[in-house]
């Protein structure tokens, strides 16, 4: 059995409903039943209650269980939740624990959520279970949340300067980790996960503007009144500053390298942005809401 933890959230969902599928069975962790509905319509899916911080409520959650995929929101306890997991994981005699990292995982980041994945990642590394590591860079839906401006004024802000960025499509995440979880010789490996290209703002938003067929344009925000738009909107201060912070990274080119990862190790060509901006036109054109 396999399970899926944060299977409510966009990597969650997305590789429990490529599992189904696929005919894979798996088993849905989720804390709040209420936003399982979704998932628990679908065929070879088990949704089950469970919160990954408390131990003693993952018992149903991981009998049988032969390997885990470890997905959590990015917070102030991620560390503590994902470390509980890990432990109760290998408590249960789960085999083969699947993490999704960051890209830029380093234990002395500037940035507050890539020092927490480097902390995480050395927990599965010394427990003795088969661990994976995905490190995984933007998630291209990220742009989802540019949709307002898109819509209201042809504008995508962002605080990046002209530095580049490398982003990836969550359906080709979670294929990886299809192939991971179902196949043999993956265990004790590291694997970066980009797109084929790594592009400019400008770039993104011309790829956005032939895709819609109307023109967006790339307006460079200054880094505090992008933080101060975020607070506004309702962002907690510390997601805020985490973003600050991500951003800063990102403007030194930290996440514009190009892994070949996914066409070398698991055989076919990644999603470029100019697939994926065509694919959700709707979306970026206001027509249709954008995921979760």
């Amino acid at each position: 059995m396999i399970l899926v933890t944060g299977a409510t959230g966009l990597n969650g969902s997305e590789l429990v409903r490529r599992l189904s599928a696929k005919g894979i069975p798996s088993r849905a962790l989720v804390r709040n039943p209420a936003k399982a509905q979704p998932l628990e319509s679908l065929p070879n899916v088990e949704v089950v209650e469970g919160d990954m911080a408390r131990p003693d409520s993952l018992t149903d959650a991981l009998r049988g269980v032969e390997r885990a995929m470890l997905i959590s929101s990015s917070d102030q306890t991620m560390v503590e939740v994902q470390s509980s997991f890990i432990d109760a994981a290998r408590r249960a005699g789960v085999q083969h624990i699947v993490k999704l990292s960051g890209i830029i995982p380093e234990l002395d980041s500037p940035f507050r959520f890539a020092r927490m994945h480097a902390e995480i990642e050395k927990r599965p590394e010394a427990s003795g279970v088969a661990y994976t590591h995905l490190r995984a860079g933007e998630f291209m839906p990220s742009y989802f949340r540019q949709v307002p401006s898109i819509v209201a004024r042809g504008v995508m802000a962002l605080p990046m300067a002209d530095a580049r960025i490398a982003s990836v499509d969550i359906g080709d995440i979670a294929e990886v980790a299809i192939a991971v979880l179902t196949t043999s010789g993956h265990e004790g490996k590291t694997y970066p996960l980009t797109g084929p290209e790594s592009l400019t703002m400008a770039d993104v938003a011309a790829k956005l503007s032939a895709a819609i067929g109307k023109p967006v344009r790339y307006v460079d925000v200054p880094p505090e009144d992008a933080r101060q738009a975020r607070i506004a909107a309702g962002m907690p201060p510390y997601l805020a500053e985490g973003l600050d912070e991500l951003f800063a990274e990102r403007r030194k080119g930290k996440e514009s390298t190009v892994w070949p990862t996914i066409q070398d190790v698991f055989g076919w060509a990644p999603t470029s942005f100019d697939e994926f901006a065509r694919r959700n036109a709707a979306i970026f054109r206001g027509e249709l809401p954008s995921p979760r």
